[in-house]
């Protein structure tokens, strides 16, 4: 028996708006018969706008309220970036299942059109993710990297006022808000490795709903499910957040399905980068594998580090 009425819980900024939406018109398309409402949910993350991300944790920043809504049943599914949910749910909640996975890359927007290449060290470039930073202080240490914090608007007007000269986001957000245009160049995973699942939308249930599991389900993504669990594992294996410079990014082939994993010091200069290819069955096994690796490596010193 499907439900008459689905509550999805979001957040309330307008990319999260249009990923609730995007579950909205999948859910609707299958079933067209049930009734299916948004419910907007502010978050601390959405709050505090003048901290670093850093500073102030990454367990449930972006969750939290959302995921207490779920639990005490005001709503019946919660709609994450699932770069945002962090691997280790609260009890009696789980991963349901993702959309189609969009772009992957990272971007760079700069106010005069100047690519990464042509980016001077007396250019400050912002971004809120120590990933990101390790990364491009990797690829040219001379950069200036500044703290940005706020949506995708906010940011841009932000850097137009001075902020900065150019910053560093997530593909998939521009192109779903309709500002590809404002996107100065797509960076190369070789050069901006992305975040775990970036580009996936999660759709997280209770456990003890069945009836929700068997509906979203139909709307998952089979491949996308696959690598971005892949991805998970690796993540809960380095035991990594959001706040660490630490990437990982699958991707299915003929062969199979490769990853690639990375650890990096906060300044750029130590940076552990591994890739392997295996078989989609063992892909968990594999990617739980690869941190390992890393962390032998190097990678369990530079995050101690870091923490």
């Amino acid at each position: 028996m499907i439900k008459n009425k689905i509550n999805i819980g979001t957040r309330s900024s307008q990319l999260a708006m249009w990923q609730a939406e995007a579950v909205r018109k999948a859910l609707l398309e299958t079933f067209p018969d049930t009734q299916v409402e948004i419910v907007p949910i502010n978050t601390k993350g959405d709050a505090v706008l003048d901290v670093a991300l850093s500073k102030i944790g990454d367990k449930g920043l972006f969750t939290k309220e959302i995921e207490h809504a779920l639990l005490d049943g005001t709503v019946d599914v919660a709609v994450h970036s699932l770069k945002d949910l962090p691997t280790l749910l609260p009890e009696g909640l789980r991963l349901g299942g993702v959309l189609p996975r969009g772009e992957v890359r990272d971007v760079l927007v700069s106010c005069d059109g100047r690519g990464l290449n042509e980016l001077t060290s007396a250019d400050k470039i912002g971004t809120s993710s120590l990933r990101r930073q390790a990364q491009l202080l990797h690829f040219n240490p001379h950069l200036q990297v500044v703290d940005i914090r706020g949506n995708v608007n906010t940011r841009l007007r932000k850097m137009q006022e001075g902020h900065c000269d150019a910053m560093i986001m997530a593909g998939a957000g521009f192109i779903r808000l309709g500002l590809e245009e404002r996107i100065t160049e797509f960076l190369p995973v070789e050069i901006m490795l992305p975040a775990v699942s970036q580009g996936a939308v999660a759709m997280e249930i209770r456990d003890n709903d069945p009836e929700m599991a068997e509906i979203i389900n139909q709307i998952t993504d089979p491949e996308t499910l696959l690598t971005t669990t892949a991805e998970r594992a690796f993540l809960t294996t380095i035991e990594g957040g959001c706040q660490v410079p630490v990437a990982c990014y699958s991707e299915v082939k003929e062969q199979g399905i490769t990853l690639t994993g990375l650890v990096a010091s906060l300044d750029g200069r130590k940076l552990l980068k591994e890739s392997v290819t295996c078989s989609l069955v063992d892909a968990n096994a594999s990617a739980q594998e690869l941190a390992k690796r890393l962390l032998s490596a190097g990678g369990r010193e530079i995050l101690e580090q870091i923490r």
